[in-house]
């Protein structure tokens, strides 16, 4: 039983002896063997302290791979019909309507009658211009037989001026009879002046009896208000009895088997649209029709900036009516853009519309973008590099050159 205690006692005296005695080489010892494992804890603690500092700097983000597409950059205007042609035919002259009316809807063809009115007394009127014409035309001969008679007496008197001046030359004749034959030759042609200008006078007497014939005969022609196309008729014609004065309106009266299209583009766009481009429509109704660009004004409305398109469009069947809504899309060239889901746009600072990308150190940057086009599966944008990656979730939580720590989704095509 004593055993025990002495065995203790041993193994307590052997202790004290090594922490007193051998106190530097159990140290020793023990730093030794520890150190390696020290040293190993140190540095997994670093890596770990590294891997959280990082972790918790990095904001996670979702973005895509996206790869430019090339596209038909389209022109989308907001515009209406217009009838190809459209035309108030009014009155040129006065006079009550004596035509029964015809009523609006009505086709109408060219040179058919819309309004007569009464004569009055404008056939009277060109009775006696004919009239006047006849007489004028009957003085045309009296007129030339004076000059015929002019034409003799002057070659008489020419004669007798001769035969006193050599007469005078010899002594057989006074200065007297010289001068006398010289006074004869000049009134003779005097009279030859005058009977040219009665030929004149009658000759202008003719002219003016014509043009007042002329005149009286349009007038005529004016009491018939004709149609200048064929076309349907978009108001009434003049009711039986109506007064009609100089530009009073008989009808009016529109063209639909050619159709416009009439958009305005913004100036930013007028580049990209070319006479005979291409276009195509949606109608109000949902009919789709398809024409060329026959019209681009080169002046802007001063109001809005805008420049008038016109696209003409064929409508046999008349289906489409002047005035409806429309929307317009012109082919322009082509061009390279992404297709990105809207709700990656985002605004910088300075309020400029662009897109955050990923940058190739994973840090986060702003690019400009330009606006193509709205789609449902996505907007059209352009000004950025061929391929990039694009933060579509959390681009709102980051700045330019922020850690991110992107999770990719797949792009949109």
């Amino acid at each position: 039983m004593r055993l025990i205690p002495v065995i203790t006692a041993l193994l307590v005296l052997g202790v004290l002896y090594f922490v007193i005695f051998e106190r530097d080489q159990l140290v020793a010892f023990a730093q030794g063997d520890a150190a390696p494992a020290a040293e190993a804890i140190n540095e997994t603690a670093t890596a770990t302290a590294a891997n959280n500092t990082a972790a918790s700097a990095a904001v996670g983000v979702v973005a895509m791979h996206s790869t430019a597409q090339t596209i038909d950059s389209a022109v989308v205007l907001r515009g209406r019909t217009e009838a190809a042609r459209q035309v108030s035919v009014a009155a040129e002259t006065s006079g009550l309507v004596i035509s029964e009316p015809l009523r609006k809807g009505a086709s109408v063809s060219e040179g058919d009658m819309l309004c007569r009115l009464d004569p009055g007394t404008r056939e009277a009127s060109l009775a006696e211009a004919r009239a006047r014409l006849a007489e004028a035309m009957g003085r045309v001969p009296e007129a030339l037989a004076g000059v015929t008679e002019a034409d003799a007496r002057v070659r008489e008197a020419e004669i007798n001026l001769n035969a006193a001046r050599q007469l005078s030359e010899d002594g057989f004749a006074s200065e007297t009879r010289l001068v006398g034959a010289q006074a004869a030759m000049d009134a003779a042609t005097a009279g030859r002046q005058r009977a040219n200008s009665a030929v004149a006078s009658a000759e202008a007497g003719i002219e003016a009896a014509e043009a007042a014939v002329a005149s009286a005969e349009r007038e005529i022609e004016r009491l018939e208000i004709t149609a200048p196309f064929s076309g349907l008729l978009e108001t009434d014609t003049a009711e039986l009895g109506t007064l009609m004065q100089p530009g009073a309106l008989c009808a009016t009266i529109i063209q639909l088997e050619e159709i416009k299209l009439v958009g305005f583009v913004p100036e930013l766009d007028v580049r990209k649209i070319t006479v005979g481009a291409i276009a195509g429509a949606r109608i109000a109704d949902g009919r789709e029709v398809q024409g060329l660009v026959t019209f681009l004004s080169r002046s802007s409305d001063e109001l809005t900036r805008t420049f008038r398109v016109e696209v003409t469009i064929p409508n046999q069947d008349l289906a489409i009516s002047d005035g409806q809504t429309a929307e317009i899309i012109v082919a322009s060239e082509g061009q390279m853009a992404h297709l990105i889901p809207q709700s990656a746009l985002t605004l910088d600072d300075d309020g400029v519309l662009g897109v955050r990308t990923v940058d190739a150190d994973n840090t986060a940057k702003f690019m400009a973008v330009t606006l193509l086009r709205d789609t449902a599966q996505g907007v059209w944008v352009t000004d950025l590099p061929d391929a990039l990656d694009i933060i579509t979730i959390g681009q709102e939580f980051v700045v330019d050159g922020v850690a991110v720590a992107p999770t990719f989704q797949e792009a949109k095509g």
